[in-house]
């Protein structure tokens, strides 16, 4: 078969599994992980997601969320931020490689299949923890359950330690969590969901693990690489996460600069705002000569990408 021809049944298994159209296997497989992020050159995790790595991770927590936006929007990413979120920790920033869930209202007969699927495969407690056993340090737990909030409660505060011992990390749902008390008690997590609620989960079924799932706005792939914060939720793909963070470093030095500037009254709005001259270029290659320690990134990056920079 040609490599062409495994890539076309490698995702018409992809869709067909994201549709529901049949239970074959609870998560995607590395083929098909691979098959689906076929930019991504790097290193992969076991399950085939891309492996972006922490000193990115780390990087790109300290962008921000409208920086990261205007890169992807200008690779033609239109469709990668969620907002309106209710977050628990709304000044701690979250980023990670994404895992993903679907949730889908309960159907007698698939959920059947499904649970006889992870059965067989080991899978052990409710589906709604499955997806919490494949996750590894610097994970993002990503979940579509549909806007539920009232009997759709994803985790309390036990399914959140165990979260946090795994990953180091939070989650994002596009539904609700109970227990919030709880979860304030776990040192280091944090959530973005679309509201909470006494009640447990009820009348919900998981549809796949790592597969293709939609967060309102957005379309999210397994290994994505994930920006939370207070202003809202980004995700990046990631073959691009590197070009997004270069660019955004760029872009807040230039700010950083710029602002200092201003308040100094060297130059004005004016000539801020517009296409910088030679003599505003040369000002800031001094500023970046006397303020070392405000690179985000080496100099041998910044230089390497200016180099290539139209201003």
């Amino acid at each position: 078969m040609s490599r062409m021809r495994q890539f076309f049944f490698s995702i018409l298994a992809i869709i067909c599994m994201s549709a529901g159209l049949y239970a074959q296997q609870v998560t995607l497989s590395p083929d098909q992980i691979k098959a689906l992020t076929p930019d991504w050159t790097g290193e992969r995790s076991a399950d085939g997601r891309p492996h972006v790595s922490d000193r990115l991770l780390e990087r790109v927590k300290k962008i921000h969320i409208e920086e990261a936006w205007g890169v992807l929007r200008n690779k033609g990413f239109q469709n990668q931020y969620e907002g309106d979120w209710d977050i628990m920790l709304p000044d701690s920033a979250m980023s990670g490689r994404v895992v993903t869930a679907q949730y889908w209202p309960l159907r007698p007969d698939y959920d059947k299949m499904m649970k006889d699927k992870g059965k067989a495969e080991g899978r052990i407690g409710a589906t709604n923890s499955w997806p919490i056993d494949v996750l590894k340090n610097g994970d993002v737990y990503v979940a579509d359950s549909y806007g539920k909030i009232v009997d759709g409660t994803l985790i309390g505060d036990n399914l959140g330690n165990s979260i946090y011992a795994k990953s180091h990390r939070g989650v994002i749902f596009y539904g609700s969590v109970r227990d919030i008390e709880g979860l304030e008690e776990i040192q280091g997590f944090n959530y973005w969901t679309k509201g909470n609620d006494p009640s447990y989960i009820q009348q919900m079924m998981l549809g796949g693990i790592n597969v293709p799932i939609r967060i309102g706005r957005a379309t999210v792939l397994p290994g994505d690489v994930v920006l939370a914060k207070k202003g809202g939720i980004v995700f990046i793909p990631a073959y691009l996460v590197e070009e997004v963070v270069i660019n955004a470093e760029f872009i807040s030095l230039r700010d950083a600069f710029g602002h200092q500037r201003l308040r100094e009254g060297k130059w004005t709005p004016g000539q801020i705002d517009t296409q910088w001259t030679d003599e505003i270029k040369k000002d800031f290659m001094k500023w970046l000569d006397e303020n070392p320690g405000k690179l985000p990134m080496s100099r041998v990056e910044l230089d390497k990408f200016m180099k290539d920079r139209t201003w």
